[in-house]
């Protein structure tokens, strides 16, 4: 039994899926939908997805349970982290294909008259995670050289501590008013039973060969009959709905303060119960976590960083998640009239892909966690030094390497980028805007499908660890009790210190260049939040995969078929090595809500059936 489950857990990644509107899956183009394609003016234009409009309050996020639970506490009188908190715990019962209890959640909080904090809620590397460990693992029967990751990609020797559920915690201890009985109740009752969503259904019929070698994962998402849900179908989950009733109940036991009172939550997680059988189920299947790991960690409230542009001022999680990138690919864009360029041109796309590359290059050179190595932040968030990495830029010619800067005392060595791409599951987003003017942007992650069920908590493992590195001398390198550097990143963007913009999507690597593109189409172009999101995009590929295989692929980028032939065909004529894809198959879908005088106005990407609403 323990070497068919040790099978199953180390298994190799499986195909991302993502849930798309038919003309992506025909391959179609499908209708236009910009005022250029359809000769209206801006502001006439057609979008795909109504364009959603309030005055109170809004809740974006990954499908309609989880906004609803989001409006269900902002209804009730909570305010947006409230709110948020109920949403990230919906989707972790609802979106299990892409996010669990199990996994890790970087998180924006913008209280009115407060600057914006982050709440680090992303696990750590367990204490037997080591570079020796990995170094030695034998080739499981299913890798072959060319396949075998560093760290595996999936599989219980994949997993870092849980670190979404403290980082909530937190962030409703801190910036809440709830308790955590009141934010839990919606997800309680989907965990009781909810409508399977296509992306679920779709993601579980896939893995069903998969997860049929895996005893915790038959007994969790197979019925006695031996099925998965079909979509539409109501889907149970008894032992994640009892845990979760656990903890509302210790709450409501215990005495004293309301902070008391969460506090008896979060020990009932990390230093009661679930821990215990959480570290228990791993050691005896093979895992590297164990009690003590989960009951040493603590979530952390950070410092975000910013940059300027354009007189916004943009907000993301620090150098321990990718989110600086996108302040990189700012300064760097500063120094071009983008608007005169014109929306989605050869020259314009040719720039932003061209510092899109040099910022991912500095991303995967310089970031790790800052607790455990010196990062050049100063250097890499300055004006300046933009100026100068502006200056590799050819107009004229792709770049064909990862050139990060010269930073005088770094010396940092690199994976070679040659092995085999392995493509990975990934995250949602939730973002909200309260009546107040509270703001909540994250992007929750992890313990996505095909999953490895802990006993009988109801809790999917986490497969971050992967994205820690094996080379000695690399500030991402795997060290106990270490962050992996993630992908996930949240934004808010400011004017005149006031949100404007709270935004965030799922997509591994690709989330901070879909968000660019995104923000700069509101920004630059005047687009609203729903032709924003909906307008085609690209998506290079050169850069270091933060997944598994840590892959480069030169010059590699990835065009909508929306976007004109002719400019594909300019694109390739200055060296790019262009991929025309689906009408709609760009791997992000982000959620934006512009707040204005008195309006909130939403974007939601149909790209994965995105959800958002408001009062």
């Amino acid at each position: 039994m323990k070497d068919s489950m040790k099978t199953c857990f180390n298994a190799a990644a499986t195909l991302l899926f993502l849930t798309l509107p038919l003309a992506a899956q025909s391959g179609k183009s499908a209708p236009p939908n910009f005022p250029e394609e359809v000769g209206v003016p801006l502001g006439s234009s057609r979008t795909m997805f109504p364009a959603v409009r309030s005055t109170h309050e809004m809740v974006g996020g990954g499908n309609n349970f989880v906004t609803e639970a989001g409006m269900r506490m902002l209804r009730a009188g909570g305010n947006a982290v409230d709110a948020g908190v109920a949403a990230v715990l919906a989707a972790a019962v609802t979106e299990e294909d892409h996010f669990s209890m199990g996994g890790e959640m970087p998180l924006l909080v913008k209280l009115k008259g407060k600057p914006v904090e982050v709440v680090s809620g992303v696990g750590t590397a367990p204490v037997k995670a080591t570079i020796d460990f990995f170094k030695s693992r034998p080739t499981e029967p299913w890798e072959t050289p060319g396949s075998k990751p560093p760290i595996p990609a999936q599989g219980i020797l994949a997993t870092t501590t849980p670190g979404m559920f403290d980082g909530v915690m937190l962030a409703l201890e801190r910036y809440g008013t709830m308790s955590f009985a009141q934010v839990a109740a919606p997800a309680i009752e989907l965990a009781d039973g909810f409508p399977t969503t296509e992306i679920f259904a779709d993601t579980l019929h896939r893995d069903a060969q998969m997860m049929r070698r895996c005893p915790s994962s038959v007994n969790y998402f197979f019925n006695v009959n031996g099925d998965l849900p079909t979509r539409g179908e109501i889907f149970h989950q008894p032992d994640l709905a009892k845990t979760m009733r656990s903890m509302a109940d210790i709450e409501q036991k215990t005495r004293g303060s309301r902070t008391t009172r969460i506090d008896a939550v979060r020990d009932y997680f990390y230093r009661g119960p679930v821990a215990k059988e959480m570290g228990a189920f791993s050691e005896t299947h093979g895992g590297l976590i164990t009690y003590s790991d989960i009951a040493a960690f603590h979530a952390e409230i950070d410092t975000p960083r910013s940059t300027t542009f354009h007189g916004y001022e943009i907000v993301k999680p620090g150098f321990w998640t990718q989110g600086p990138v996108m302040l990189e690919m700012f300064n760097l864009l500063e120094g071009y009239d983008l608007k005169a360029m014109k929306h989605n041109s050869p020259e314009y796309l040719h720039i932003v892909i061209e510092a899109t590359k040099l910022a991912f290059a500095d991303r995967d050179m310089y970031y790790g966690d800052p607790k455990f190595s010196k990062i050049p932040e100063e250097t890499l968030l300055s004006k300046e030094y933009a100026a100068e990495r502006r200056k590799l830029i050819d107009p004229m010619k792709a770049s064909m390497e990862s050139r990060p800067g010269s930073i005088p005392g770094y010396d940092i060595p690199m994976p070679d980028g040659k092995a085999a791409k392995v493509d990975v599951k990934d995250t949602t987003c939730v973002d909200v805007v309260d009546r107040e003017g509270n703001v909540f942007s994250a992007t929750p992650s992890g313990g996505w499908l095909p999953a490895v069920m802990a006993g009988n908590t109801g809790i999917a493992y986490g497969t971050r660890l992967q994205s820690l590195l094996t080379i000695p001398g690399h500030p991402n390198v795997i060290q106990p009790g270490k962050r992996p550097r993630v992908t996930l990143s949240p934004t808010i963007i400011l004017k005149d210190g006031k949100p404007v913009f709270a935004i965030s999507t799922p997509g591994a690597d690709n989330q901070d260049q879909a968000l660019l593109q995104v923000i700069l189409n509101m920004i630059v172009f005047g687009m609203s939040p729903q032709e924003a999101v909906e307008a085609p995009r690209f998506q290079t590929e050169a850069f270091y995969s933060s997944f598994a295989m840590h892959n480069f692929t030169p010059g590699k980028v990835n065009l909508e078929s929306r976007i004109p032939q002719a400019t594909a065909e300019k694109l390739s004529s200055l060296g790019h090595i262009v991929t025309v894809t689906g009408a709609w198959s760009n791997i992000s879908a982000p959620v934006v809500i512009k707040i204005g005088d008195g309006v909130l106005e939403g974007g939601a990407d149909p790209r994965r059936n995105r959800y958002i609403t408001g009062d």
